[in-house]
């Protein structure tokens, strides 16, 4: 089974140690999109055996790098068609999460499935952890979060288009849908990690937004005043759980705007037999 991850990186030198212990272990290949790095990200980059390294190309949109980069992300993965049986995009502060996921993406395609949209929750800690350190162990406490969710784990010859919302808060795929009966990936999105570090990050990410994002307000979060900001931090941590430890069933859910079939995924792979051919061909509307 090959897995090709697709993601892009400015300045992220501090998370690239968490971000490649999570996924190495399943991950084949990666391509990073470097948009102009300066911390030492590429030498990590370029030091790893699996990473290809491309530079971010021209916007696609001069008046906006939130648009450019949803752009981006709608069309980078489509190479991996034919040659990976799954493909991930994220962000690298993004750890998709599950207990054992080889396994799971194995039981997966022998069941049929073809995207496997994940439950999200904003990790939250005011201290930054050691670059050692697993950071799903490290940073155990998360909100649950409807926004948080998305779609970052499919096959790439099943889908025709992703279409990406801003920041992938949100898709409208197109193509063969084959959901699991359940969701059982969590994405933890370690953006909220390190107090300090994160107030400057989103002054660095201020100064970078261009006319359109600012007309838009994408990005309206990194321009909260200082209480703003803590009061945003405080909401974090006081409806944060053990993410890892939380049922899913009782997360918040997700947006997927897809009409998609739904098969059982075990052990065997599921979904095989008559009932798995019936919500092929007739699958229900979910949302």
């Amino acid at each position: 089974m090959s897995v090709h991850l697709y993601t892009r990186c400015w300045n992220d030198g501090a998370m690239l140690p968490f971000f490649f212990r999570h996924y190495d272990p399943w991950v084949d290949r990666y391509v990073v999109y470097d948009d102009g790095s300066t911390d030492g990200s590429l030498d990590l980059l370029n030091g790893h055996a699996k990473v290809e390294v491309r530079p971010m190309p021209p916007p696609a949109d001069p008046t906006s790098r939130v648009e450019s980069h949803r752009r981006l992300q709608n069309e980078f993965w489509k190479e991996s068609r034919g040659a990976a049986d799954w493909v991930v995009v994220t962000d690298i502060d993004e750890h998709l999460d599950h207990p054992d996921m080889a396994a799971y993406l194995a039981a997966c395609r022998r069941a049929g499935v073809t995207l496997l949209p994940a439950l999200g929750f904003r990790m939250v800690a005011r201290d930054f952890p050691p670059a050692d350190a697993t950071l799903a162990e490290a940073v155990p406490m998360g909100m649950p979060h409807r926004h948080e969710s998305k779609l970052g784990i499919f096959d790439p010859a099943a889908l025709a288009e992703t279409n990406f919302a801003v920041g992938r808060h949100d898709a409208a795929p197109q193509g063969r849908l084959v959901l699991p009966m359940r969701d059982e990936i969590r994405l933890l999105h370690f953006h909220w990690v390190g107090y300090e570090r994160v107030a400057a990050r989103h002054r660095l990410f201020r100064s970078r937004q261009r006319a359109g994002d600012i007309a838009r307000r994408w990005g309206a979060h990194y321009d909260l005043d200082e209480a703003a900001f803590e009061r945003d931090w405080r909401a974090a941590e006081n409806g944060a759980v053990d993410a890892r430890a939380m049922p899913l069933a009782a997360h918040p859910g997700r947006k997927l705007k897809a009409r998609a079939a739904r098969v059982a995924v075990g052990p065997d792979g599921g979904g095989g037999g008559l009932v798995g051919a019936l919500r092929r061909l007739f699958p229900p509307y979910r949302r």
